[in-house]
């Protein structure tokens, strides 16, 4: 190779990394959406999950990794922001609430409850999830309706969804509150109550424990999945508002259900505003 040929090769190169370089320095100059320089600044994004189904996340038992549909919107989400997931675990998704107390996360994952409106405000919905029971073999329960009865025992998660939704309708049948949907199982396998109450996809989930047990057709409550952040934030929900509307268009939410094999959820339309 000549000399001149050399040395215009070296100078191309240098070009090329010149704008390799002025393209990255430009990119880090770009300011933050300000709505969410907060977090841009802290450098990560802390999100409150339940470790309780797939539906919100369960964790790997020989790697210890968190995985799940929630697990996944989460990933993307921070991957949006540029910045790093950290996943802040709770054991069941009502308790996520308990970490506002201590600025614990930043987003978090709910079933929408006007309840819970007065600590956090909740995105979007992205997901119906259906409630029902779960009834060991030889339960003379088979609907919905059948569980109203006096005597009938249902175990259901303390603060959750379907306790409150359950608290208003049931007119007979008695509640058994416990701290997670995995105590409830066991309230049941031991004949201390009637029914478990919970979401379908961890009743299905939960179903392979006990023999015989059967998860009903019909279901008492569809709830409505989404992202909260604590109360008063509003231009960070108006930037997750942007995320959810767009992981459901783009197919995300629906390839995270498919994934998972979740059955009884469904990706929630964009622009339903019954459910907001």
């Amino acid at each position: 190779m000549s000399r001149k040929t050399s040395v215009l090769a070296l100078t191309l190169a240098f070009g090329i990394v010149l704008a390799v370089m002025a393209a990255h320095i430009s990119y880090a100059q770009q300011p933050a959406d300000p709505r969410v320089v907060d977090l841009v600044r802290a450098g990560k994004v802390r999100v409150g999950v339940g470790v309780v189904a797939p539906h919100w996340a369960v964790k790997d038992a020989a790697t210890g990794e968190l995985r799940g549909l929630a697990i996944d919107l989460a990933r993307a989400f921070a991957a949006r922001l540029g910045l790093e997931l950290v996943p802040v675990a709770y054991p069941s998704p009502p308790s996520i609430l308990e970490g506002l107390k201590s600025d614990a996360w930043d987003v978090g994952f709910l079933a929408i409850d006007p309840s819970r409106a007065a600590v956090v405000d909740f995105s979007h919905p992205y997901l119906q999830i259906d409630a029902t029971y779960l009834v060991p073999g030889g339960s003379s329960v088979r609907n919905v309706r059948d569980a109203d009865q006096s005597g009938i025992r249902i175990a259901v998660t303390r603060k959750s969804v379907e306790e409150i939704v359950l608290s208003r309708m049931l007119k007979r049948a008695e509640l058994r509150p416990v701290e997670t949907i995995s105590a409830g199982l066991e309230l049941v396998r031991a004949g201390n109550a009637d029914v478990l109450a919970a979401p379908r996809p961890a009743l299905l989930q939960s179903s392979a424990l006990i023999p015989d047990s059967r998860v009903l057709e019909d279901r008492f409550h569809a709830a409505f999945a989404a992202m909260a952040v604590p109360k008063g934030l509003a231009a960070r929900l108006a930037y997750i508002n942007e995320f959810i509307d767009e992981v459901k268009a783009s197919g995300l939410v629906q390839g995270a259900i498919e994934r998972a094999a979740l059955r009884g959820v469904q990706v929630v339309p964009i622009g339903n505003a019954a459910t907001r």
